[in-house]
């Protein structure tokens, strides 16, 4: 197996990234889009999510080629979600069924708990999706809804599936201090 590694997103990464999600985006259902963004947009989106404080990560191989990438991102925008992340992670379709989205959900986890993050939801974007169901129940998540015909895509109706999961403390506890 190639050396893997996990480190937060660089410019140089964003050719690597838009191929990978515009991949996803003509193909899957786990992104609703139908027109991949282009890099420019694709760097605004990181540059974005960046400065306001999510991690936004690669899982690069021993040649230094982006094999996928994962962010958090805002549940909601009001300021009592500030405590609770949705993640979002894409593999290259060379680099499946290999362990990278399993290698980039635990340092994105990681790096939510370290940020004080409190709560992180999973929405699958196609109740068929069932490796990335399996991926994050394996990772703690919890099946906690499902939108029925919430999106159509390719001809069909989708499903979309609620999971979420504690990080760190969770609920336990008040969030010892505001963020963002």
């Amino acid at each position: 197996m190639t050396d893997r590694t996990i480190r937060p997103a660089r410019p140089d990464d964003i050719a690597a990234i838009t191929a990978i999600y515009g991949h996803s985006v003509r193909t899957e259902t786990a992104s609703f889009e139908f027109t991949p963004p282009d890099e420019e947009e694709m760097a605004r989106r990181m540059a974005a999510f960046v400065a306001a404080g999510f991690p936004y990560l690669v899982c690069a191989d021993g040649a230094g080629k982006v094999l996928g990438y994962a962010y958090a991102s805002n549940w909601r925008p009001r300021v009592g979600y500030n405590h609770t992340v949705e993640d979002s992670l894409y593999v290259a379709p060379d680099a499946k069924r290999q362990g990278v989205g399993r290698m980039l959900l635990q340092a994105l986890i990681a790096a939510c708990e370290a940020e004080g993050f409190r709560q992180m939801v999973a929405v699958i974007g196609d109740a068929r999706h069932a490796a990335s169901i399996a991926l994050h129940q394996s990772e703690g998540f919890t099946v906690v809804g499902r939108l029925p015909t919430l999106g159509h895509k390719f001809g069909l109706w989708r499903d979309s599936v609620l999971m979420q999961r504690s990080l760190g403390p969770g609920a336990s506890t008040p969030p010892e201090r505001p963020i963002r």
